[in-house]
């Protein structure tokens, strides 16, 4: 038996400690079939639990709850009709709008929508007579609906009243637009992407890990695995569900997120059993070995995405929160997968696993020393210093964009320029002189336009005279530039009600001054009972300020979960402050990539055409940070797990890093090329959102994989050198005392070797992961 094996055997003492975890393997193993029963029927019972799941998602979300615009948002809609419409018709006639003929049209029209169910009020030009309904040729008007309920329920309301109220009609062209048919779009065209997700994603992923694996046999392991998590989590989130709204989009994330974590455990885990079988011949020990050391790492990379994910609770957005729910979800049911099924798979395949390898002469033998991760390693560690500040370089080059980043709310740009109601939007955006969308509210709680109509209209007179108002309506009239220039007429009655009154503040700007227009609103002396002000652009600016004020806490939180975790299973301190630098690094790389591309538009035709806002979406970077950064912990568990394994067998701590890097180079790449194939449909997405979230988390993990891993965190660590291990004699002692040193000793036990590698050692260190080195025995 090889040195190593029997060094494994040479450790009574802390094998003693057997661990419930090794116990469950080899039980696993030891009655596959029963295992492989349950775990079948409860992968049946979950899908049976997920069917019809999807129609119960959120379709908003986005919103920070709790905020001075929110608040007044919903005593607006309690006392007065919404300031905001949730759907507008584009009504567009032959002719003139105010001929007869159209005038009888637009009034049926209007009279229907208000007939639905779910419309609480509907009112147009022709019920009004307000001119800001008519577009500037005069042949087209709009009619805006206030829909019962919150945003989910005013998009399934719009799912089923538009298409009635769009359809042909002689004489006029309807079509649709608003918050609610925005969310509703988005859901259909999400449920129709997470199909070609499942149709797309799985083929490609067994596809990179048949030419990782060879074997048809092993490379359907991790896809089961996968398969298995994500029909899990899909019922969790039918679950969940019966307590929290859960994002549309926490579907589409779960299924590309989970399936390529799943797969990346088990692509791990398969490997090293592979590596175990060509130096053992009982099949049941190889398993508990690759389930004590890759296991390990498994475990310890549950619980940092565990942690990560956990911290989006703390912002106050609902699209955070459900899609912190469904990755907590997904990881926990891929590493239970992981430890309790793959091993009962491997007994029944036995040597079956590692039979005819299909692309066998297209690898190159590791022996020949041609590998190139083992050039790579080589370079890395003999130029450390120049392979260090090339990858800072490189990495901060990529990050500078995300200097000038700036975020955003999400509106009708998420969805493809051809959608309806994004096509819709901009032309109502080009005919008509009324941002339907950007319109301010003013809540004056305590003020009656009746009782109180002077203080109103010196309120109202301040208001238009701000820079960056273009008009002011109330309940007193409409006024402009700090004088009244219409009296109060018909159209002032939405805005009074009994004690209270609001104004409607239309900008004279873009966009880029909302901000301004937000804060000079705010910091205007109130009239008694204050002033309260709402609005999409009030809500976009408050939800970036929440989600902004909440990031240091999440994120130092992060951080320290990740520091400790890692010092619990290295027992080191330079090892786990190496790992949050290389990987803010990283992740600054990918965020400066996003920014270069999705909001400043450079290589959009790579990507498929996408409408460019000149701003990020502000959860969208927040996801990121704890997905990639939780995902980039996981390479580096794997890696430094196998630094210290070389460096405790032959106390050679540059070739432990040269042989970890070259036996692992290929794993983590596949693994990161399996996570980047699975969200690959997200990338093609016409969903912004989406094809955003999919860009820069398969960008974080290429970059974490290949950079960092194989050229920055081996060259560190050669600086390094014995310092890694390092730890003070108390945390060296609390890791004692808690059993995670005698565990780990035990997994990978220290051989009575010389400092000095053999080179039968090196030769195994540098072995490649599914090849033999030159001095290995033939398999079995």
């Amino acid at each position: 038996m090889p040195q190593r094996t029997q060094a494994s055997a040479d450790a009574p003492s802390a094998r003693a400690r057997t661990q419930w975890s090794e116990v469950l393997v080899r039980r696993g193993f030891a009655r596959p079939w029963p295992v492989m029963c349950a775990a079948a029927l409860t992968g049946l019972l979950c899908v049976l639990a997920a069917v019809g799941g999807t129609t119960s998602f959120s379709s908003g979300g986005y919103i920070a709850s709790g905020t001075e615009a929110t608040r007044a948002e919903s005593e607006l809609a309690r006392r007065f009709d919404a300031p905001v419409p949730d759907i507008v018709l584009l009504a567009r006639f032959p002719g003139r709008a105010t001929d007869p003929r159209a005038t009888a049209l637009g009034q049926a029209l209007t009279r229907d929508a208000a007939s639905r169910p779910g419309v609480r009020q509907a009112l147009s030009y022709w019920t009004t007579g307000q001119g800001r309904l008519l577009s500037g040729d005069r042949r087209s008007a709009l009619i805006t609906l206030d829909l019962r309920g919150d945003e989910n329920e005013a998009a399934r309301t719009a799912a089923t009243l538009v298409p009635h109220l769009t359809r042909h009609r002689p004489g006029v062209q309807v079509s649709a637009t608003g918050t609610a048919w925005v969310m509703a779009q988005a859901t259909q065209l999400s449920r129709t992407e997470l199909i070609r997700a499942e149709l797309v994603g799985a083929p490609l992923t067994g596809l990179v890990l048949l030419f990782a694996f060879g074997s048809v046999t092993a490379a359907l392991l991790p896809v089961l695995v996968g398969a298995l998590a994500v029909a899990g989590t899909f019922a969790v989130l039918r679950f969940v569900m019966l307590f929290m709204p859960v994002s549309v989009f926490a579907a589409n994330v779960t299924t590309a997120l989970g399936f390529g974590l799943a797969v990346d455990y088990a692509l791990f885990v398969v490997t090293r059993y592979r590596e175990e079988r060509r130096m053992c011949a009982d099949p049941a020990e190889c398993v508990v070995v690759a389930l004590r050391t890759v296991g390990r790492c498994v475990r310890y990379s549950a619980a940092t995405v565990v942690l990560c994910l956990s911290t989006l609770l703390l912002f106050p957005v609902g699209f955070l929160r459900s899609l912190s729910v469904a990755g907590i979800s997904v990881v926990v049911c891929a590493a239970l997968v992981t430890v309790l099924v793959l091993p009962a798979l491997l007994a029944l395949l036995g040597d079956r696993l590692v039979a005819g390898d299909l692309f066998a002469r297209l690898r190159c033998r590791p022996e020949d020393g041609a590998g190139l991760w083992a050039r790579i390693a080589r370079t890395a560690t003999a130029r450390p210093v120049s392979a260090v500040l090339g990858s800072v370089i490189l990495l901060t080059a990529l990050g500078l964009p995300f200097t000038h980043v700036r975020f955003g709310a999400t509106d009708e740009r998420v969805l493809p320029p051809a959608a309806e109601s994004h096509a819709t939007a901009r032309r109502i955006e080009a005919e008509f002189d009324m941002p339907w969308n950007r319109t301010l509210a003013v809540l004056l709680p305590r003020v009656d336009a009746l009782e109180q109509a002077d203080r109103l209209d010196a309120y109202a007179t301040r208001v238009s005279a701000l820079g960056g108002v273009r008009e002011v309506i109330t309940g007193t009239g409409t006024y402009r530039k700090g004088s009244q220039i219409e009296p109060a007429g018909p159209d002032s009655l939405p805005f009074v009600a009994e004690g209270a009154s609001w104004m409607a503040v239309l900008p004279a700007h873009g966009p880029d001054h909302d901000r301004e227009l937000v804060a000079r609103l705010r910091a205007l002396p109130e009239p008694d009972g204050g002033a309260r002000i709402t609005g999409r652009p009030a809500r976009v600016l408050d939800t970036q300020d929440a989600v902004l004020g909440t990031l240091p806490a999440a994120g130092a939180l992060i951080v320290a979960s990740v520091l400790f975790l890692l010092f619990l299973f290295t027992g080191s301190i330079l090892v786990p402050l190496k790992a949050v630098l290389t990987g803010v690094v990283s992740l600054g790389a990918s965020f400066g990539a996003m920014v270069f591309v999705f909001q400043e538009g450079h290589l959009r035709g790579l990507l498929g055409h996408f409408t460019v806002t000149g701003e990020l979406e502000t959860s969208v970077p927040v996801l990121m940070f704890a997905v990639a950064f939780a995902l980039s912990v996981d390479y580096e568990l794997f890696l430094v797990s196998r630094v210290e394994e070389g460096y405790r067998r032959h106390g050679d701590h540059h070739a432990a890093v040269l042989g970890a890097v070259t036996s692992t180079g290929r794993v983590i790449t596949a693994a990161a090329v399996v996570v980047a194939v699975a969200l690959a449909p997200l990338t093609g997405s016409g969903i912004t959102l989406l094809k955003l979230m999919g860009c820069g988390l398969a960008l974080a993990v290429l970059i974490d994989a290949t950079v960092v891993r194989g050229v920055l965190v081996p060259a560190l660590m050669v600086l390094t050198g014995a310092a890694n291990w390092w730890a003070p004699r108390a945390l060296t002692r609390l890791r004692q005392r808690l059993g995670l040193d005698t565990w780990h000793r035990a997994a990978v036990p220290e051989a009575s070797l010389p400092l000095q590698p053999s080179p039968r050692t090196v030769a195994h260190e540098c072995a490649d992961t599914t090849g033999r080195g030159p001095s290995d025995p033939p398999a079995r």
